[in-house]
């Protein structure tokens, strides 16, 4: 197996188990438990939840591959924090946007071939990325890996 597919399927495969933990987790976890804080004056699971699809919309915009499904979720859970915004969606229609979106990006990912992962996301620019190959595609997955498990470790005190 050539390198770069090595690395590709190292990361993904990290990505997909992440995703799959916190599916499990969600289906764990009641509609009324997602209301509850992490901790006393901390975020709420529902708000977590928000927040994680809100970012991985972001990433279908670094990777280039199309236009956020949930575009309205970046003001109550990217931009403002919890207990600020008045109304939020319900916690049943949020585990229908993770679960839609997370096979959309699943579709996605499979689509791309390794050498693709290696290429600039757009937040990047042409004469940065030169100097800079790391800030690639695949790094991006990495990070959003990182930061999933960060809000999973958070969502696991709901139980």
């Amino acid at each position: 197996m050539p390198t770069t597919t090595l690395f590709v399927k190292m990361i993904l495969d990290r990505w997909y188990a992440s995703i799959v933990n916190c599916d499990v987790l969600l289906h764990s976890l009641t509609d009324e438990t997602l209301q509850k804080e992490i901790a006393p004056g901390k975020n709420r699971g529902i708000y977590l939840l928000g927040h994680l699809i809100a970012v991985h919309d972001d990433l279908l915009i670094l990777l280039d591959m199309g236009e956020k499904l949930y575009p309205e979720l970046n003001e109550p859970f990217i931009k403002s924090p919890d207990k600020t915004v008045a109304q939020l969606p319900a916690a049943s229609e949020l585990r229908s946007f993770w679960t839609k979106q997370s096979e959309a990006i699943k579709q996605k990912f499979e689509n791309m071939k390794p050498e693709e992962w290696f290429e600039k996301h757009t937040a990047v620019t042409t004469e940065d990325f030169e100097k800079e190959p790391h800030r690639n595609k695949l790094n991006i997955v990495v990070t959003r890996t990182s930061h999933l498990q960060y809000h999973l470790g958070q969502l696991q005190l709901l139980k």
